[in-house]
């Protein structure tokens, strides 16, 4: 099973559209992840009717449109590993001590806000990731987004990607 992860898109304010890397994607994916701040309903709608399956979350910067088609948590169980989005994680320290507390069942915990892409794993085995922003990279040297392979129950060859800034 091939995963797509990404968060903050923030479209129409930090883009016009998302990275031609990113659409290319979309076909590809078995399962398509977003954690939040989407920032306008058009995002949403184009990832929904292009994804075989979509999983995704609020953010911050999300208005009552989207809060109101979004839940703020989100879980799935694929191939025996237990997922969760969410937009927010509060601040780098501590995270994973944080986050294993808060999602005790998860395998795995995708998340955003950061526009940083990490990969960690909490002393209880759950392991975070978030793809970083496709669209705005704040302080990063590239626009980033996320994709894995779910095979056997392991979630493999998680491969961060640049994209094209626009």
């Amino acid at each position: 099973m091939r995963l797509l992860m990404v968060s903050d898109t923030h479209l129409p304010n930090r883009a016009k559209r998302l990275p031609e890397q990113l659409l290319a994607e979309l076909p590809r994916a078995d399962v398509v992840f977003h954690a939040g701040d989407w920032v306008d309903t058009a995002t949403l709608d184009l990832l929904e009717s292009h994804s075989r399956r979509l999983i995704g979350v609020h953010g911050n910067n999300d208005g009552p449109e989207l809060r109101a088609r979004l839940p703020e948590v989100a879980y799935a169980e694929l191939d025996g590993l237990r997922f969760g989005v969410v937009h927010e994680t509060g601040p780098a320290q501590g995270r994973e001590a944080r986050c294993a507390a808060r999602f005790p069942d998860l395998d795995v915990l995708v998340f955003g806000h950061s526009h940083i892409p990490w990969d960690t794993v909490a002393p209880t085995g759950l392991r975070l990731l978030n793809p970083g922003s496709p669209t705005d990279r704040r302080r990063q040297p590239h626009c980033t987004c996320l994709t894995a392979t779910l095979a056997d129950g392991a979630l493999t060859e998680v491969t961060l990607h640049r994209l094209s800034q626009r």
